[in-house]
């Protein structure tokens, strides 16, 4: 296992880029710690298999370090980063049993007959093929295929790191929810640093300790489920976290209050008067209707989804999702809502802002 550092890496795929808009990766500097477990979060062309290949040697970068621990891996082909990669689309052998390819990475490095049995078994527990130990993998389906590629991806117990790109897409809804608790379960067994890559937030937040949300090339967050929820730092994880994603509004702040059209509204915080693109953002659990005043919203229509009810309305032109509580009364289709000032964040050209009292305490 090992502590991965990245250093002043950034990556194009032109020869000669000649501006930050030729990098598919633009410069970043993270550490990530040994034993921990990451997902690599966002919509596909963000740069997540890029920055995955890069840390396994697949692809090097056009600049910057990649170190495992001390030992700097940046020019090292990938056999020598001792790792598992586990691929979107299942990379078996066909002419091979389901065992055979499971213990096929222990066999060619030397292990034990009984300790690969055992581990075998350990793992095919894991992936729900027991059965089918002693098939062939040909004419298998391609999702139990994948399990096959995912088992074999984890049999290893002495790799540095186990890196998966998407590895769920060919398994059907059930089965994902159980690979991603064994892989869980797996983690805190043998603690392994694991990093996921997927576009789809309930596996990041499932699955990581910490999640790493991407954007046009860059890391702009990295965090626990948590505190991406309750203070993103850049609008795209507000709107691509939760479900319905955080509301944004085009305001203007001047100290403690914001306006959005002809409406004022307290912020709870001094934002002081700033420049760029300014916004507010809300999640949907903070927007509440009320029958005093507040905010006069149209509501266009009424979503239920079983343990809440989602409202969708329009304010100021502007699209606003409401979560209401199972069993709240519903407002009429003229309604007014308040925002909680506690949960309003400010964000300047998408950046989240800190309010002026913080930053004097800091």
């Amino acid at each position: 296992m090992a502590r991965i550092t990245l250093s002043n890496l950034a990556h194009s795929y032109f020869p000669h880029p000649r501006g930050e808009e030729d990098f598919a990766l633009k410069t970043m500097d993270h550490v990530w710690e040994d034993g921990d477990a990451y997902a690599l979060l966002g919509s596909s062309g963000c740069g997540k298999t890029t920055l995955l290949n890069i840390i396994s040697g697949l692809r090097r970068p056009s600049q910057g370090r990649v170190l495992f621990g001390e030992t700097d891996v940046t020019d090292a082909p990938t056999p020598a980063r001792n790792i598992a990669q586990v691929f979107q689309f299942p990379v078996v052998y066909d002419t091979m049993t389901v065992r055979e390819n499971l213990a096929f990475p222990l066999r060619n490095r030397g292990m034990k007959a009984a300790y690969i049995r055992a581990r075998v078994d350990q793992i095919a527990a894991m992936i729900g093929m027991e059965a089918m130990l002693d098939r062939k993998a040909r004419g298998l389906t391609a999702d139990a295929k994948q399990k096959i590629s995912l088992g074999r991806g984890m049999v290893r117990e002495d790799v540095n790191a186990i890196l998966f790109d998407e590895p769920l897409t060919v398994i059907d809804p059930h089965m994902k929810w159980e690979l991603r608790t064994q892989l869980k379960q797996l983690h805190r067994e043998f603690g392994h640093t694991m990093i996921y890559v997927t576009h789809d937030q309930t596996e990041a937040l499932t699955f990581a300790d910490k999640v790493v949300v991407m954007y046009d090339g860059r890391v702009v967050q990295m965090g626990t489920p948590e505190e991406l929820f309750e203070r993103p730092a850049h609008t795209f994880v507000g709107y691509f976290i939760g479900s319905p994603g955080m509301n944004l509004f085009e305001a203007e702040v001047a100290g403690p209050l914001a306006r959005i059209g002809s409406h004022s509204l307290p912020l709870g915080a001094d934002y002081g008067r700033p420049a760029g693109r300014v916004q507010i953002g809300i999640r949907p659990e903070f927007v509440q209707p009320t029958d005093g005043p507040g905010l006069p919203v149209a509501v266009t229509r009424i979503e239920d989804v079983g343990r809440h009810r989602i409202l969708r309305a329009t304010l100021e032109g502007r699209e606003l999702s409401i979560v209401l509580p199972e069993g709240r009364p519903l407002p009429g289709p003229e309604a007014r809502v308040t925002f909680r000032p506690d949960r309003i964040g400010v964000f300047a050209d998408d950046w989240r802002l800190a309010p002026r009292a913080l930053q004097r305490i800091a």
